[in-house]
């Protein structure tokens, strides 16, 4: 099992019941129930979900509550879509601090150094290169056009 973020869900796990937490809770236990889907999933190739692998699905999580938000504030519903805020929150505490905008703006432009990209159809191994180094740090929805403006010019 990998450690790292694992450990501290599991600390805060334990932390949440002892408080009696319950909204924290159930975050909590939905997302080690992603982490144990997708080791299910795994057991075929004989091992476990890594840490990279748990900031791809904690990313996932986020980037759903942030569409439920938008689809619960469109329909009138601000009480849930305040519940996913306080989800967000929780989840977020277990992702890398994300980059800012500038610092998102120089990820790109190291990234299409590196590749040697040159063109839109470069897009792809530009995108490839930044989810390997700042996965759970970006906002791959708006990162995509940036790179494809940068290609662009």
């Amino acid at each position: 099992m990998s450690t790292g973020i694992r450990d501290r869900l599991s600390v805060s796990l334990i932390e949440a019941l002892k408080s009696k937490n319950p909204p924290r809770l159930g975050t909590l236990r939905l997302i080690n129930a992603a982490l144990k889907d997708q080791d299910i999933a795994l057991r075929v190739e004989n091992r476990e979900v890594g840490d990279s692998e748990v900031l791809i699905i904690l990313s996932k999580m986020v980037k759903q509550r942030q569409e439920s938000i938008k689809a619960y504030e469109e329909g009138g519903r601000l009480e849930l879509a305040e519940k996913e805020r306080l989800e967000i929150l929780i989840i977020e505490e277990f992702l890398p601090i994300q980059l800012t905008e500038d610092q998102t703006e120089n990820a790109v432009l190291e990234a299409i150094k590196e590749t040697g990209a040159e063109s839109i159809r470069d897009m792809g191994k530009v995108m490839a290169r930044l989810k390997s180094k700042h996965t759970g740090q970006i906002n791959f929805s708006t990162v995509g056009p940036m790179v494809k403006g940068r290609l662009s010019q």
